[in-house]
């Protein structure tokens, strides 16, 4: 069981239209779990602690795109619909909003990375992070992985990530806890 304590945070990542299955990049039943990020949300919301929102903000040039040379379809342009938040997810107001992968060359799969999220997170005094969102595989390993290697405690939220696919997600979730990272549900929590 894991108490939460007022060195705590919630970090979403990327629960984007466009990872959503109807999106330009879905992942298969991303929208399943958005019941359960949004208890996470309205507990931590409810103790007070901070809450992070990652997304991808892309430039119509990014370097990860297709048609630019790279591997994945168009997807999360800044502005665009694709890029807003998933319908049905209910962020607090003062969620703070970390945009990445918003310069044309860098691929920014961690929520970390050319960002201000350990920043913002230093200067309330967070020890642990809470991590759910999508997909397993890419963006939340990754923003996991950053906040292990600068020093935090990770929680991985099971009842709150989703991949691509089993076997990689499977992958992903072994990866982790070899890197040093706890995998908890929500009944695993002390409300």
């Amino acid at each position: 069981m894991v108490s939460l304590t007022g060195r705590d945070a919630l970090i979403v990542v990327d629960m984007q239209n466009d990872f959503m299955p109807n999106g330009r990049l879905p992942v298969p039943g991303a929208d399943r779990i958005i019941p359960s990020i949004n208890r996470y949300c309205n507990l931590f919301y409810s103790k007070g602690l901070p809450l992070f929102a990652t997304r991808d903000w892309h430039p119509e040039n990014h370097v990860s795109f297709d048609v630019n040379g790279g591997r994945w379809p168009v997807h999360c342009v800044q502005w665009s619909r694709g890029a807003d938040f998933a319908d049905g997810l209910e962020l607090p107001p003062d969620t703070f909003i970390i945009n990445k992968g918003d310069r044309p060359e860098l691929e920014a799969y961690s929520g970390f990375q050319g960002t201000v999220l350990d920043s913002l997170l230093k200067e309330r005094g967070v020890r642990r992070v809470f991590v759910c969102g999508v997909a397993t595989e890419f963006c939340v390993k990754n923003t996991c992985l950053g906040a292990l290697n600068l020093g935090y405690t990770v929680f991985v939220l099971k009842d709150g990530v989703k991949g691509l696919n089993r076997n990689s997600e499977e992958e992903a979730i072994k990866n982790l806890l070899q890197a040093g990272a706890v995998v908890i549900g929500s009944s695993d929590i002390v409300p």
